[in-house]
């Protein structure tokens, strides 16, 4: 099945024009930018540009009409004023960092009570065609502006999945579960990848960005569930206070829970973390799910969490992300 969402093609802006003005002129707009091939289709007052037409269709919207009567939208969603369709124009180099797969991976060891490395959390870096870094923050927001977030997940799980390849320890992958729309379709790339790779599926952790911002919890479940049957493992990640119920999670299932770093940092010596650390671990023990602790920067939060029972640990104490993989004794390291 071919997934257009994972192509990155032009864009394609609907529009929708009002007011007797507007409408009067909206035929000239359409001869002009069909023309020059820019125009695709016009349906009364609502029509659809090509990206390469939009600035110009700007300019000529703010010079000869009412430009507070003109929305646009992309893949349906809700109408915006045209005004804020810049935005989106000056986010057109994401396009480019997943055309020419301007992504590497950097690896962060998580250890177990001993400080010995269990598995790498492999992230995404990104660059620009000059080689100068770009922030993940501004690519994922830049990718979720221009609708290009389905397309950058997957080149970001493939990309994650080759550089497994290196590796002898469980692999921890992000992905964004608003990103799939069908797990059967959309995943279905990454576990033959796995499987040519010679790759065991066990030793993928396949791991939920934003667990607590899922809106969906069926779709998650169809996606976790996938996962699985692929014999691939899964996380959710910072779980804290504010999640759902312990009815949730055990419906959810996850081979490993993350306690979110703001309540790892600084719990020796804070009553209240201490609490969420507590009631986190005994949620996470009592439904078989491993407890990860991750933002381990110090040695006494590190001792205080171990000393509780946490079994894994994930923080600069122990490694920052580095392009290699972290290789010999952890302990001592700090």
């Amino acid at each position: 099945m071919r997934c257009n969402h994972c192509l990155v093609e032009e864009l394609v802006v609907e529009m929708i024009a009002e007011g007797e003005h507007n409408l009067k002129i909206l035929l000239e707009v359409e001869q002009h930018l069909n023309r020059r091939n820019m125009f695709v289709t016009v349906n009364g007052n609502m029509f659809k540009i090509k990206e390469s037409g939009v600035r110009e269709f700007l300019d000529f919207c703010n010079d000869h009409m009412e430009s507070e009567k003109v929305w646009f939208r992309l893949n349906g969603q809700d109408w915006k004023p045209i005004s804020e369709i810049i935005t989106i124009l000056d986010m057109q180099w994401i396009d480019e960092v997943i055309i020419k797969q301007l992504i590497t991976c950097h690896f962060q060891p998580i250890v177990d009570a001993q400080e010995e490395i269990y598995a790498y959390e492999i992230l995404s870096r990104f660059k620009k065609h000059d080689g100068s870094l770009i922030f993940p923050n501004e690519v994922f927001s830049a990718a979720k502006i221009r609708g290009r977030l389905y397309a950058l997940d997957r080149l970001c799980r493939m990309t994650a999945v080759r550089h497994a390849a290196i590796l002898n320890k469980k692999a921890f992958i992000n992905f964004i579960p608003t990103s799939i729309y069908s797990p059967e379709y959309c995943l279905k790339s990454t576990a033959a990848l796995a499987k040519q790779l010679g790759i065991d599926p066990s030793l993928f952790v396949f791991e939920v960005v934003e667990t607590e911002k899922v809106e969906d919890i069926d779709h998650l479940k169809k996606i976790l569930s996938y996962y699985r049957e692929k014999g691939f493992q899964y996380a959710l990640d910072d779980v804290g206070e504010g999640y759902s119920t312990l009815e949730l999670l055990s419906d959810l299932v996850p081979h490993f829970m993350k306690l979110d770093m703001k309540y790892v940092q600084g719990v020796a010596k804070d009553s209240k973390k201490q609490h969420i650390a507590s009631v986190f671990l005994e949620k996470a023990l009592t439904i078989g799910s491993i407890p990860l602790a991750e933002g381990v920067e110090s040695t006494e939060d590190f001792q205080w969490l171990k000393g509780k029972g946490y079994q894994l640990f994930q923080g600069y104490l122990f490694g920052k992300p580095s392009s290699t993989p972290y290789e010999g004794s952890i302990e001592g390291s700090y």
